[in-house]
């Protein structure tokens, strides 16, 4: 529920612009890494962050259109099945920052252009706080968004909220609120980004579904981290909230974060094309049956997403 086709955001502007052919290498990366969805959102914090989320979403689309035999994109649950039974990568189209939303009227025109999801602030922002300001809650403003947005039938993601702020949109949400991509600071006790027991426990309690990254930093906080260490982080939620309410948000492409140099931001002995896979393997080593590991992959936030947008 956060997955990005690259990281590499030249290559996938020249992709989107049609300044550079869409590499058929790339898509066969993709459909061979088992993901069929993709939520591939990006925050803008500067500049005219309006029109640039405008833009956003208009490149997506155009990618989208001129690659129908390989993309969809997802507008309601029934995209998500039909997706993966035409052989085609779903696309959910979402941002990492709500400044975007200058008005109420604003969130009824992004879901026109495909909008389904949307994170509340990245950094602080006039609808409530960062996750570097941890007691920074909702604002009034924060609050009219919400409602908006669960009339609308769009996801209320609260991934890099503050405390404050993740604790008062589950609270104001009438819908479920999404964590697409976080960890638990349980185990990762230095982390702001990562997700207290409370928030997580209030989360489901409301039906919510949090997605766990495979970024090294929101995995294990100091020394080795390995895919042992990111399902821990799996195990944590099921232990506090229970298997209906933890998926994955990897925050990461096919060929992971590092790309050489003295950056250290993947699992140690991790394949980030076979990532899917390797969850999948570690789960079944932890004998969590078929029907939870389906959950995991998918199931959770199939579901979740089907009741935000079904609602409006």
């Amino acid at each position: 529920m956060l997955g990005l086709l690259t990281l590499n955001y030249r290559s996938l502007s020249a992709w989107q612009l049609a300044t550079v052919p869409f590499p058929a290498e790339e898509f066969e990366r993709l459909k061979h890494s088992g993901v069929t969805v993709i939520h591939p959102a990006v925050g803008f914090v500067s500049g005219d962050i309006r029109a640039s989320s405008i833009d956003d979403l208009a490149r997506w689309n155009r990618f989208i259109a001129a690659h129908p035999d390989r993309f969809l994109r997802v507008d309601d649950v029934a995209d998500l099945e039909y997706a993966k039974a035409s052989g085609r990568i779903g696309i959910i189209l979402g941002l990492q920052n709500s400044a975007h939303f200058e008005t109420p009227g604003d969130v009824d025109l992004f879901h026109k252009i495909g909008q389904r999801i949307s994170q509340l602030t990245y950094n602080d922002n006039r609808l409530g706080g960062g996750s570097h300001s941890p007691q920074s809650g909702l604002s009034p403003y924060g609050a009219e968004i919400v409602a908006r947005m669960n009339r609308a039938g769009m996801g209320v993601d609260v991934s890099h909220c503050s405390d404050r702020t993740t604790l008062d949109a589950i609270e104001a949400s009438a819908q479920p609120v999404l964590v697409t991509h976080s960890n638990c600071r349980a185990l990762v006790p230095g982390s702001r980004r990562c997700k207290t027991d409370e928030a997580i426990q209030r989360m489901a309690a409301r039906g919510g579904v949090m997605g766990v990254t495979l970024v090294r930093g929101f995995v294990n906080g100091a020394g080795t981290a390995t895919m042992e260490h990111f399902l821990r982080h799996i195990d944590h939620i099921v232990a506090l909230a229970g298997v209906e309410h933890v998926g994955l948000g990897t925050d990461v492409d096919q060929l992971g974060r590092d790309r050489g140099g003295a950056s250290r931001l993947d699992l140690e002995g991790a394949n980030y094309a076979r990532k899917v896979y390797e969850v999948t393997e570690g789960l079944v080593r932890r004998n969590y049956s078929s029907s939870s590991i389906e959950a995991i992959l998918g199931g959770n936030f199939r579901r979740v997403l089907k009741q935000i947008w079904t609602h409006a």
